[in-house]
């Protein structure tokens, strides 16, 4: 969500575009949306049926708002993890009415990966369906990529590929980290994320990332 993105970059004094959503939003440093790819309304009808027939309420995104059907122990543990406020709107179908956003089940990591298997048989290339840590999982428009994010991001600002870098850990990263022409990933990463890197570098617990931007940075001294 770009509320939860601009509580890192206000403190650093950063107004630059950022890419958030999964790629479903890029806005600029004051939050104006410069690309929104919301998933239709009826796609989103079924996947939260879908979600609800494997036991599982979503996390509906719309309009940079978090809503619950209800406020479960699921979803406080989500909303503090991201420092968020929840709104219950009771019976998700019959409240949603404009395309969300995104949608997020959240629950036990290996039952999640067995309902992944069978949302991705289910939907197929109509959702982009991954997850972004292992006891969450995201559901998309089709299309939707961190790597489309930085796609439209690199035309608008007028970058390439090969001047990219871009740095991924996340399951949800592995696009991210395919599109530029330098795509690393953190030891702590997931396995394929590590598998479509070009490198990998130290951990997020040794700071991997601001290493090798320090030492990018000091090679053009």
């Amino acid at each position: 969500m770009f509320r939860s993105v601009r509580r890192a970059l206000e403190p650093a004094g950063l107004g630059d575009p950022v890419i958030c959503y999964q790629g479903a939003v890029v806005a600029d440093g004051d939050g104006r949306w410069l690309r929104h790819l919301p998933i239709p309304l009826a796609l989103a009808r079924d996947a939260i049926a879908f979600a609800a027939d494997e036991g599982y309420s979503p996390n509906v995104y719309v309009g940079d708002e978090l809503f619950v059907s209800e406020v479960t122990q699921h979803a406080r543990d989500y909303a503090e993890f991201q420092h968020l406020e929840i709104e219950p709107v009771g019976d998700l179908l019959e409240w949603l009415s404009e395309p969300p956003t995104k949608l997020v089940l959240v629950g036990d990591p290996d039952a999640l990966d067995a309902v992944e298997t069978r949302a991705k048989a289910r939907f197929g290339v109509d959702l982009y369906i991954s997850k972004s840590l292992p006891y969450f999982l995201e559901f998309a428009a089709a299309g939707v990529t961190k790597g489309t994010g930085l796609d439209f991001l690199a035309a608008k600002l007028g970058f390439t590929r090969e001047q990219t870098i871009a740095f991924g850990d996340g399951e949800n990263d592995v696009e991210l980290v395919e599109w530029p022409g330098y795509g690393i990933a953190v030891e702590n990463a997931h396995e394929r994320v590590k598998a479509v890197a070009d490198w990998i570098c130290p951990s997020a617990r040794e700071e991997g990332v601001a290493q090798v931007l320090e030492l990018f940075l000091d090679s053009m001294r």
